[in-house]
Order: C-alpha cells, then structure tokens, then sequence
C-alpha cells in the first residue's frame, strides 16, 4: 500500500468532541479534591461526563457509541488529565473496555451498552482465576483486581483461562489454553477495597470475587480483535490494545502538560538562600525548554503515529505488527518523557510542591503511578528493540 503522510488536520482530531472535554474540564478539576479524597469519581462529576457522552467515544455506533477516532480518544484524555488524572485514566480505560461491544452480538452488545446510556464496562487482571464449561455456558470462579473505574461501572470483565467440565483445560488448535473475558454485572460480584496507592487514588481499582457464578455463552469474548470482532469500522482494526495505549499516553502528557503550568505560576518565586527568583535562573530556563521541547516531541510522535496507521486502517487495512511496534514505541516513550516533565517541575519548584495544597504534588505522585502501570513498562523498549533485530521478541503486550 502507498505511503499515506497525515497533514496537520488529521493530527487535529474531531474539535467538536474535544470541545465537550473542555466543557467540563473545569467541573473535572473543581472534583479532583473530593475524588482524591474519596477515591471515587463524584456522582455529580459522573452526570457530567456521561452527559457529554466521554464514556461512549470508543463504542461503536450500533451500539449507540460515538466510535471515534483514536487521535480524538488522545485529545480527549489529554484534556482531561490536565484537570485530574484519575478521571482521565477512568475514561481511557472505560474506552478500551467499550470496544468489546464490537465482540459481542449485536443483541447481547445493545442488551448491555445501547439500552443503559450510563453502561460503563471495566475488567482487571486475575491471577488465579478459571472458567469451567458447562451447559450454555461457564462457571466463573477467580479474584480479578486493578479494575479501574470498577465502583461506577455497570457491568466488569473477568478474563479467564477455560476448562473443560472434567477439569482439563480447553486448548486451542496450537495446543495453547484458550482464554476468554467473561462480563458480569456490578452487582453480581464481592469488592474489596484494596486502592490505597501513591497516585491514581481516585480511579478506585479495586479488586472483586466471584464464586461458581454461571456466565452465559454469548456474554464472553475473547479480546483478540481479529478472531471475534462483528464490527467492520476502522476502529475495530486496531483492537483496544492499541487504543490503551494512546489513551493513556494521553492521560501522561496531560498530566505533564498541567505539570508545566503549574510550574509557571510560581516562577517568581526566589527561593531560600537564593538571589534571584526562578525565572531568572539559566539551568531552570534551559530544564524548562528542554522539558517542553521533549514533551511537545514526545506527543506529536504519538499523534503521527497513529494518524499515519488511521489512514490505512480508513483506507481498508488491518493493523500490522510493525505498526503495533510503533504504536508501543511511541506510548511508552510519551509516559516517560512526560514523567521527566513533572519531575523537572516538582524539584525545580523545591519545597513549594511537597504540599498537599500544591498541585504539583499531586501531579508527582500520579505521573509516578501512571509509569508503574503496565502502559509505561521499561521492558517495552526492550521488546521493541529485540523485534526491530529480529531476536525473539514477546508482543503479549504490543
């Protein structure tokens, strides 16, 4: 296929939709103490994003979505994150999860997501969990934790390796034990409140139980977008993994970006023992343009990406492996760089931003989850670098 050069316009996204995410943006940081405190999104702060429809970006429209695309869903949470950055992980993790739809029958898809314009969908991983078949369906049983946005969200995924009803597991033709995500309702599950972290307190990513619980057939799906997906978008091409990405690239720049801004509202300060103030110190106005200028690449790497690979994906392609690679590349090298951004900010701030009251303090902290998460693994690099070699390389998470 001939090489397709995204221009300004496609880096831009739908202004329409990323106008909705400044509308409340200023509602999103008058929460962020009550959700920090809390540790939940506030009711009143949920109206507000499900009346502007930020739950539904990546849900298709079959199933009453907006099925944007993925520059958008960047822009979106970027936004957001500049406000708070546990409600901007909630909406990019809230966003993959929407993609199941597109796994799903259609009746069963608009059963859960197309009838409840408030259906919110969010899945964790479980160590030791199973699924045991058995007429029209499974039984569940298994500890599922990290599920971001879990307490507001209606319905939760419960990834499971599967089992044969005598116990042995149920292979696939490569003889590789099949997995599938089983989706249950809120109210079906035990939580226990496990989300008492250093950053993201407000995403409340607890963890939750089931025990011999039957899920139906048609309410599992496997995450793997080539095998199941019913829908034909461009969107849907991709899978959710890679729109996790970018997604949450964007809650790192986001939070980098309120990170600088905040930093520049105090430059006039002149710190103890010092002569002069902030802005007039040389090794801070050269940190500050080498942490802008890193951050500004590191983003626009991201959004070139991916516009490049949205044009193929509109053109009628499905996304390749190089291009997942690339996609990995430029995620986990935007979280970092973002993370430089805010701790350039933090130290050159001094103990201004070791306050509670400072929202840089803040802003240290959740940068600081953010890269602990799976999204910003070191280890990426390494799979990067070992598949651009030809050395054996593990995409499970590319």
């Amino acid at each position: 296929m001939a090489t397709l050069i995204a221009t300004s316009a496609d880096l831009a996204g739908d202004r329409a939709l990323i106008a909705r995410a400044e509308a409340v943006r200023t509602a999103v940081a008058g929460a962020s103490n009550e959700i920090e405190s809390t540790r939940r999104l506030t009711p009143a702060l949920l109206d507000k994003l499900h009346e502007a429809g930020l739950f539904r970006l990546l849900l298709p429209r079959s199933s009453n979505g907006i099925e944007t695309d993925p520059l958008t869903f960047f822009h979106v949470i970027e936004t957001i994150a500049r406000a708070d950055a546990s409600t901007a992980w909630c909406l990019s993790q809230a966003g993959g999860c929407a993609m199941s739809a597109a796994y799903l029958d259609l009746p069963v898809a608009r059963a859960i997501f197309g009838s409840d314009p408030r259906a919110v969908l969010a899945w964790g991983p479980g160590p030791k969990v199973k699924a045991i078949e058995c007429e029209g369906g499974y039984k569940v049983t298994g500890v599922w934790s990290f599920a971001s946005g879990g307490r507001h969200a209606t319905w939760l995924g419960a990834h499971c390796p599967i089992y044969q009803a005598d116990g042995s597991p149920r292979l696939d033709a490569t003889g590789v034990q099949q997995e599938r995500t089983m989706l249950v309702r809120n109210t079906d599950v035990v939580w226990t409140d496990i989300w008492n972290t250093v950053g993201l307190r407000g995403t409340a990513s607890d963890q939750f139980a089931l025990e011999d619980f039957f899920v139906r057939s048609d309410h599992s799906i496997t995450r793997e977008f080539d095998r199941e997906c019913r829908e034909n978008g461009p969107l849907y091409r991709m899978g959710n993994g890679t729109c996790y990405q970018v997604g949450f690239a964007g809650v790192a720049c986001g939070i980098a970006r309120g990170a600088i801004d905040n930093f520049l509202e105090i430059t006039r300060k002149v710190p103890r023992g010092a002569k002069n103030a902030l802005r007039e110190n040389a090794v801070v106005q050269s940190n500050l343009a080498q942490a802008e200028v890193n951050l500004r690449a590191a983003r626009c790497y991201v959004l070139q990406s991916m516009a490049d690979i949205w044009q193929h994906l509109c053109a009628g392609a499905v996304i390749t492996v190089e291009q997942r690679i690339t996609m990995r590349l430029a995620a986990t090298h935007a979280i970092h760089k973002a993370r430089e951004a805010v701790d350039f900010a933090y130290n050159a701030a001094g103990a201004t931003a070791i306050f509670e009251n400072h929202p840089l303090e803040r802003r240290f902290r959740d940068i600081h989850t953010v890269t602990q998460q799976l999204q910003g693994r070191l280890s990426h690099f390494e799979t990067v670098g070992a598949w651009m070699m030809g050395a054996d390389a593990d995409l499970t998470f590319v």
